[in-house]
């Protein structure tokens, strides 16, 4: 027996509830996540849906952390279909015909003036950067999570993000941005 119980019919209930407890507690982070990594709609929502289904296929049972589970398997499909794309999504990529959605759901967080000038500044940083930064500034993962996510240190993930707010501090007085 695991996690999830027994096969069978049981089992099937106690994955329908585990799944769908974890797709109302997470589904909203993990969708800004991969659309912060991807920036267009319909793939986010995608890989959002596998992600949660691929999460519960491949649980084992001594996994204690489900949110970082969560992470790492978006993130692992996120790649993978750049991979076989050929292409990560570059600042240039970004459609002005975004969907309403999409963008609605990011200017959530971004929502006030301040807050957009922040995120454009992140969009300049280097992807691992920005990668840790959104996970831990919007999705609030700890250091240690974040470095289980990525398959680093928790040492690594500090002066990741030490430097990355550095460049970030420099962008934005560079460019005369005062987010105060």
């Amino acid at each position: 027996m695991n996690a999830f119980g027994e096969h069978g019919k049981e089992g099937c209930r106690i994955n329908d509830e585990l799944l769908n407890q974890l797709y109302h507690s997470y589904y909203r982070e993990i969708y800004i996540y991969l659309y912060s990594m991807c920036r267009r709609h319909d793939l986010a929502e995608d890989l959002t849906q596998d992600t949660f289904l691929k999460a519960i296929l491949s649980l084992s049972d001594n996994h204690g952390n489900m949110r970082a589970w969560l992470y790492t398997v978006a993130r692992n499909l996120y790649f993978n279909h750049a991979r076989k794309e050929k292409t990560l999504t570059t600042l240039e990529d970004i459609s002005s015909d975004e969907e309403p959605h999409g963008s609605e759901l990011l200017a959530e967080i971004t929502r006030k003036d301040r807050d957009r000038l922040l995120h454009l500044a992140i969009e300049q940083l280097s992807p691992n950067k920005r990668e840790v930064l959104i996970m831990h500034y919007f999705s609030g993962l700890s250091q240690k999570e974040i470095a289980q996510i990525l398959g680093l240190t928790p040492s690594n993930v500090r002066v990741l993000t030490l430097r990355a707010k550095q460049e970030l501090k420099r962008y934005l007085e560079v460019h005369d941005i005062d987010i105060s």
